[in-house]
């Protein structure tokens, strides 16, 4: 017997977008929290979460994932001062805690335990940095999962707080000055109560915040009046004599790069690098001389140096590869360097003259990230993971090469009874798609074993090898995981990114579908077993591969998706996503969006998969709204028994910070709905 559904109230609510008319019915459930809409809210969950616990098989998920979730897990050490730094989990904790410790032998003391803040661990440590002598504190709170932060200072060696006290800081860290007296962050204006998660951001400013200060009294150091879309990010550069400041307008990638000689009293503000020209990411600096990593007539990017008393000279220090520079880093005098090579990392190091010294030896094929530092001291720190690795730590010294496992986490299964291999697929028009594919060893390709495809296909992000319990559990069982590397990513460079964006980003879609049709051409799984997730841009990636080709899945897992394209850039920082997408106010762009926009490509009568949208009612970077009027409609058109459901988490955002409770009931509720709806026994 086929569900029954919450009835979800339809209004008359028409737009005209150049000289079209878009019926958008379910406008009112955009209004996140009038009690219409928690009435609906509260419907949906009683329908799913009664749907989900009929079935004895959640409490089994739900022991095995609280059974691998309670492994030691550590944060990157941050060295400040003689003191390290760094966040460890006992395992089954909501949040991480903050450690510090005299020395890296030294005996660690809690310094935040975020767990205390809130009974629901709910309020996340979102961002922590420790002045250069490592002897104060700054640091970030989210709650709820909402992208707002607020920061606090801490003296670190009583642990007690200081009286400062930050709000409506986002999209932003801080940067300290070197005698640790205050820090550079940015932030908006207050939002209009009641707003906070829906009002759209603009206008960020760069403030100075002096330590003992109200936050009133913060010296406004920049802002663009005339340019409501830039943001900015402040970085002290190790010396203390400059303020670098990094222009960023939305999700494109390109920046402008100015300056401001620091010590010396006011001092203008040089604009280095102006017009958005490419993207530069500051490394660091030898006295005048800038170090960059830039696509800067580079798609795959190089490291470039600046004499910023001749801006116009730009010298090659480390030439553009074949493989797509991912990461650089100056630490110990030298360049650390990560590259992509089919969506794997390698790592290279060279002298600050870009001569090539060696290559790090990875573990194994994997990701590796971190490589912090400071330019006068040789130790830095990296983690290594892949699908079946945990995520290990290494101390690694760039000036000799030697290197050793710092922290290594111990999981409750055995790695040596599952296999990676990665695939190419041809997508519709030729192009060649790299794919991972992970299950049990031996496995035999009978064509029917369920398999969980997850993409992403956007922003510039690369999927690369990576761990999680959830996934382990789905392994355990039986189940193939895949992932695909589709355009619109990172893993090839600039060309690669830009071929999945705005008037392309149906390519996207087809790659994701060829990978798809290559599981099931090549008798890993069939579309009656064959599942697809994705969250954010994969939620709508999801959306719109399912409702292009429904008969080519069996379940769906959009997660926090946009999925209304002619709306998303009227809440909060949704107006940065249209140098990626286009905007609806364009009457070319509104077409392309038209054609495969989630909410407004399903047709009544048709028979889609059984689907489980996931959301939470405190996103404020992909608004709920997106997937209550998707789910809302997917359940007036959706013809067939399988089910279509929502699952609305309260207090919760977009995933960051979310706690360690609430990722292990998620879980149990997707491995229990995959289960229920691919048949799987």
């Amino acid at each position: 017997m086929p569900l029954a559904y919450p009835e979800t109230r339809r209004s008359d609510q028409t737009d005209d977008y150049h000289g079209s008319a878009i019926a958008d019915p379910y406008r009112w459930l955009e209004d996140t929290y009038s009690e219409e809409t928690l009435a609906w809210v509260d419907a949906q969950n009683e329908v799913t979460f009664g749907w989900l616990k009929e079935s004895p098989q959640r409490e089994q998920y739900q022991r095995r994932l609280t059974e691998l979730w309670n492994y030691e897990r550590f944060g990157l050490p941050r060295k400040r001062g003689g003191r390290y730094f760094f966040t460890r989990n006992d395992g089954l904790q909501n949040q991480s805690v903050l450690y510090v410790a005299d020395g890296l032998d030294g005996e660690p003391r809690v310094l935040l335990d975020p767990n205390t803040l809130s009974e629901d661990g709910t309020v996340a440590l979102a961002g922590w940095v420790a002045s250069k002598d490592g002897k104060r504190l700054a640091y970030g709170l989210a709650t709820a999962g909402s992208d707002w932060r607020e920061w606090k200072v801490m003296d670190v060696g009583s642990a007690e707080p200081l009286q400062d006290h930050l709000r409506w800081v986002k999209f932003s860290g801080i940067s300290w000055l070197p005698d640790g007296s205050g820090f550079f962050y940015s932030r908006y204006d207050e939002p209009a109560e009641g707003d906070e998660f829906s009002q759209v951001n603009y206008f960020q400013k760069l403030y100075f915040h002096r330590i003992g200060d109200e936050q009133a009294k913060d010296r406004l150091v920049y802002e663009r009046p005339d340019e409501k879309e830039w943001g900015f990010s402040g970085h002290v550069t190790e010396d203390g004599d400059y303020l670098v400041i990094s222009v960023w307008r939305g999700t494109e990638h390109k920046n402008n790069v100015f300056y401001q000689r620091l010590g010396a009293g006011e001092t203008p503000i040089v604009e280095l690098l102006p017009g958005f020209e490419a993207e530069f990411g500051f490394l660091g600096n030898l006295g005048p001389q800038f170090y960059f990593a830039t696509d800067w007539d580079a798609p795959n990017q190089r490291i470039i140096r600046i004499d910023i008393e001749h801006p116009d000279r730009r010298e090659t220090i480390v030439p553009e590869r074949d493989d797509v520079l991912n990461g650089a880093n100056l630490v110990g005098g030298r360049l650390v360097t990560s590259y992509l090579h089919d969506a794997h990392t390698v790592v290279r190091i060279h002298g600050l003259d870009g001569k090539h010294e060696r290559d790090l030896e990875l573990p194994a094929l994997g990701s590796a990230g971190g490589f912090g530092g400071r330019q006068d001291d040789p130790e830095t720190f990296y983690s290594f993971s892949n699908f079946t690795t945990p995520g290990a730590i290494y101390q690694y010294n760039v000036e000799t090469g030697e290197q050793r496992v710092f922290r290594e986490p111990r999981v409750a299964f055995d790695p040596s009874q599952f296999e990676t291999k990665q695939v190419f697929v041809e997508s519709k028009d030729g192009a060649r798609v790299p794919m991972f594919i992970t299950h049990k060893r031996g496995l035999e390709l009978t064509g029917d074993h369920p398999t969980l495809l997850y993409g992403y296909g956007g922003f510039d992000i690369s999927l690369t090898p990576s761990f999680s319990v959830s996934n382990v559990v789905w392994l355990e069982r039986g189940g193939v995981y895949a992932v695909a590397n589709l355009r619109g990513g990172g893993e090839y460079g600039r060309d690669w990114h830009e071929a999945g964006m705005k008037h392309r980003k149906q390519n996207v879609f087809d790659d994701f579908i060829a990978a798809a049709e290559w599981l099931v051409a090549n008798k890993y799984t069939s579309p009656r077993r064959l599942a697809v997730k994705g969250g954010s841009n994969g939620g709508l990636l999801v959306g719109a591969v399912m409702t292009q080709r429904p008969e080519l899945f069996g379940a769906a897992l959009p997660s926090v998706g946009v999925m209304d394209m002619l709306r998303f850039h009227k809440f909060t920082i949704g107006w940065a996503w249209v140098s990626e997408y286009g905007s609806s106010d364009d009457a070319d762009e509104f077409r392309t969006l038209l054609r495969y926009s989630p909410l407004h490509n399903l047709k009544a009568g048709t028979s889609y998969p059984a689907t489980m949208v996931m959301t939470a009612d405190h996103d404020d970077r992909v608004v709920p709204g997106h997937s209550f009027k998707f789910a809302a409609e997917l359940q007036r058109c959706h013809n067939g028994e399988t089910p279509v459901l929502i699952r609305i988490e309260k207090s919760a955002g977009h995933g960051a910070g979310t706690p360690t409770s609430k990722r292990i009931e998620e879980a149990a509720d997707q491995l229990t709905f995959l289960r229920k709806a691919l048949g799987v026994d």
